[in-house]
């Protein structure tokens, strides 16, 4: 073998290892992570959470206190499974998706339309109202844009900071966590889901939610909160003239 294939082949065997070693943790993913993955998918057996906490509305008078009632949507949501697309040009000119599609916020006015609650209108009249309260992209220079502002995390954050009581960001104090609760995902408030009346062996509440990774009713509370962190955690239990529907 001359020096010239000496050469090529030695530049062959390094281009290999350089693929093998930048890649070798997609192939070949850690043992535990495998692990963590499939813990996170496998349909375990829930217990059934705290029975007695409701609340002291029922805004459509179906005598199923609100809170259920938001755990009833969200579920409903979840067993459907409801296809996680962004793409806006699904969605027709009043801002709803179809039935069947939608993201992480879709659940949550699915979730509240179900106890009565139009969380469309609501967010809608408080950026007109308070449009310096809420951040950019809402705060266009054409001023607010109904068509999407619901559907934004970050602009449901800002209404459940302004309307609804702010809890613990620890999923480890359990008896802080309540069927029902809203909870806001990431530092840069990626991600929003409803808290199950469904816990773990540990008393951790399982996550209804709809992502691009996993969606459903789990028992991804920790997980997310590892991965991503928790930004918010609240309980809309001061609804004021907000419910249309009861009234």
């Amino acid at each position: 073998m001359n020096k010239k294939k000496i050469l090529l082949f030695g530049i062959h065997l390094l281009i290999i290892a350089l693929i093998v070693i930048t890649h070798y943790d997609v192939w070949f993913p850690e043992k535990e992570e495998v692990e963590e993955k499939e813990k996170i998918i496998k349909k375990e057996e829930p217990q059934q959470g705290d029975p007695v906490f409701k609340s002291e509305y029922d805004c459509n008078n179906n005598d199923i206190d609100d809170f259920n009632d938001f755990v009833i949507g969200a579920r409903k949501e979840a067993e459907a499974n409801t296809a996680y697309i962004e793409d806006g040009g699904y969605y027709n000119n009043n801002g709803y998706p179809p039935d069947g599609i939608g993201v992480c916020t879709d659940t949550i006015w699915r979730a509240f339309k179900e106890a009565g609650y139009i969380l469309k209108d609501m967010v809608d009249e408080d950026i007109a109202n308070n449009l310096s309260a809420y951040p950019d992209p809402s705060s266009r220079p054409n001023g607010p844009d109904p068509i999407v502002d619901f559907r934004r995390v970050q602009n449901l954050k800002v209404f459940f900071d302004r309307h609804a009581t702010s809890l613990t960001l620890d999923p480890y104090d359990t008896d802080k966590w309540k069927p029902g609760d809203i909870v806001v995902i990431g530092e840069r408030y990626s991600h929003i889901g409803i808290i199950s009346d469904k816990i773990n062996d540990e008393g951790i509440p399982y996550l209804i939610h709809n992502s691009d990774e996993f969606s459903g009713e789990q028992d991804v509370l920790i997980y997310r909160y590892d991965k991503d962190g928790i930004s918010g955690h609240y309980r809309f239990d001061k609804p004021g003239n907000h419910c249309k529907i009861g009234n």
